[in-house]
């Protein structure tokens, strides 16, 4: 399948990395340097700095998007209308009314969309989605969940502390997979509160994002995304009537990714434990993108899909207005 990357920064890279038998045609970004370099390593792929000079190629049949979140959904609308397959990082785009036209082109397109919740493909969260559809847990109940960063010297000048760019802070940047994975467990949530707040950094999006979310069933998500963490951390637990699923890390900094499954005993007490340990790179890449081809070939929907991440930011965006930040330009 033939690609285009749009946004050749950290995450393009990944995504150019985890390619696999695809081929890169083209590298596009703002500044030339970047689509060269990348371009470099994928013979025969062109490096431009304007995506309209790409996606319309009749060989291209895939792009792929990782820019700033204000041109995801501009670039996803001129790739769908033009018929091309679109992997859109998440969080898709700054505001949920700006996924409303991508969604509208899709349906009425033999273009597939594919939203890039990454995390549900690492391997503890596979191991995971496994227990849980064999009911080892039993019932789900609740989920308890942290995803933090310290930060670095100027992040607040950087290009996510601008709402402009971003749509907004800590929530729409890391608090954004957490929401997805308590979706992808618990369902939807139809009861949204919670707090955004800017404790430490100098800047006009929030630090801080807290939220206690529902299902009609009273499934509950708590969920707490930082970056004044200081120390990376991950923390995802679920809990279910007949045991409890913790995992922990991500690999690099954020320590070895871990699941720990407690098994409830008959007389209950001290829990049945089985530990799984992922001390390898991060695959969960390439997982992806081999599902979305798979999808494509297929001719079924994504299960990351536009709507999820509309749904995401729905809540996101109840939030913030709850705490009364509002990130509209």
């Amino acid at each position: 399948m033939n690609v285009v990357i749009v946004g050749c920064g950290v995450i393009g890279q990944k995504r150019a990395a985890a390619l696999g038998d695809c081929q890169l045609v083209a590298c596009v970004d703002l500044v030339l340097e970047k689509a060269q370099a990348l371009a470099k390593l994928f013979p025969g792929a062109l490096a431009v700095t304007n995506w309209c000079d790409v996606i319309q190629r009749p060989e291209v049949e895939m792009v792929i998007i990782s820019t700033m979140h204000a041109a995801l959904a501009e670039i996803a609308l001129a790739a769908v209308q033009a018929g091309k397959h679109v992997l859109i990082e998440k969080p898709a785009g700054r505001f949920s009314h700006e996924l409303e036209s991508v969604m509208a082109a899709a349906e009425n397109s033999n273009a597939l969309v594919r939203i890039g919740f990454n995390h549900r493909y690492h391997s503890a969260f596979r191991k995971a989605r496994e227990l849980v559809d064999e009911d080892a847990l039993g019932e789900l109940m609740f989920i308890r969940a942290r995803y933090g960063h310290g930060g670095r010297i100027g992040y607040d000048k950087e290009w996510r502390a601008q709402p402009e760019l971003s749509g907004g802070g800590e929530l729409i940047d890391q608090g954004i997979h957490l929401i997805d994975l308590a979706r992808w467990f618990l369902g939807d949530f139809n009861d949204v509160q919670g707090h955004a707040h800017t404790y430490f950094w100098d800047m006009r999006v929030e630090d801080n994002g807290f939220l206690l979310l529902k299902t009609a069933r009273q499934q509950t998500a708590f969920l707490h995304a930082s970056c004044t963490e200081w120390k990376n951390l991950f923390s995802f637990e679920i809990y279910g009537r007949k045991g409890k699923i913790d995992i922990q890390g991500l690999g690099g900094s954020y320590g070895t990714e871990r699941l720990i499954f407690y098994k409830m005993l008959p007389s209950m007490g001290p829990p049945e434990t089985f530990q799984w340990e992922y001390p390898l790179a991060d695959n969960s890449w390439g997982l992806e993108i081999s599902e979305f081809i798979d999808d494509i070939r297929l001719k079924r929907q994504p299960a990351a899909s536009i709507q999820d991440a509309y749904s995401v930011l729905k809540i996101v965006e109840e939030i913030y207005r709850k705490s009364h930040y509002d990130y509209r330009p």
